[in-house]
């Protein structure tokens, strides 16, 4: 788009450095704490280590992901697809103040989590998915997210939706999740019903019932040992969801 200029410009063509174009178009990032990692000990006797996602690993994991969009049932074609946006916007820093969180078993990834901040007070989740059947790994990673948002980060509320409907029966149904007015009130995926979750009734209700499900609490006292095992991810040669 070109208008004529309302008066005479001593430099009517402007050289602009990308750099301050990208300024522009992230724009400024809130500083989230850092996840510190924490176990959780399955039910078969593994242990689940839970860390942030490292940017080096997207390759790998968005390699992954892109075989879950032939994946024809329970919806994760459309989980797939918008998961692989979801890692590669974190990527090149097209996704406002995101969090990735990956669940290893000695290197093996087994459960992801991500989500990001719309602002201080608000946390939209994204997906949660287990990767390796048993243990309840879903269940640990989305314990792992929402605490990390109550808990960790301070949120006031947790802004879910649900794509599948086992999952709409495991956490909207389960949770007894409150909605707020459709279509006044939208989630980003697909502008879907937003589920809520208050602290408050986080506090009251959810918690206990999410660390229920998992059987145990998240263990923040990671053993070096632990940590060194799962500098690495591995990416499963299957697919197995």
């Amino acid at each position: 788009m070109k208008f004529e200029l309302p008066t005479k410009a001593s430099q009517e063509i402007l050289e602009i450095d990308a750099r301050e174009v990208e300024a522009v178009l992230q724009g400024p990032a809130l500083k989230l704490p850092p996840w510190p990692g924490a176990t959780v000990a399955l039910k078969d006797g593994r242990t689940l280590y839970i860390r942030e996602a490292k940017l080096e690993e997207v390759p790998q994991m968005l390699a992954y992901v892109k075989r879950l969009l032939d994946v024809d049932h329970d919806f994760y074609d459309i989980v797939g697809a918008r998961v692989y946006s979801e890692i590669l916007g974190w990527y090149r820093k097209r996704l406002k103040d995101p969090y990735t969180l990956v669940g290893l078993i000695d290197g093996l990834w087994a459960g992801f989590a991500n989500g990001r901040l719309m602002n201080e007070d608000i946390n939209i989740s994204l997906h949660t998915m287990a990767l390796v059947r048993g243990g309840r790994i879903g269940a640990a990673m989305y314990y792992a997210k929402a605490y990390y948002g109550f808990e960790i980060i301070g949120n006031k509320e947790w802004w879910a939706t649900y794509e599948s409907y086992n999952g709409w029966l495991r956490w909207g149904l389960g949770m007894a999740q409150p909605s707020y007015p459709w279509p006044d009130v939208q989630h980003e995926l697909g502008g879907a019903k937003v589920y809520y979750i208050t602290k408050k009734y986080w506090d009251q209700s959810v918690k206990k019932y999410i660390r229920d499900m998992v059987g145990v609490d998240l263990d923040f006292n990671v053993p070096d040992a632990v940590r060194k095992a799962n500098e690495t991810l591995v990416v499963p040669e299957e697919i197995l969801v």
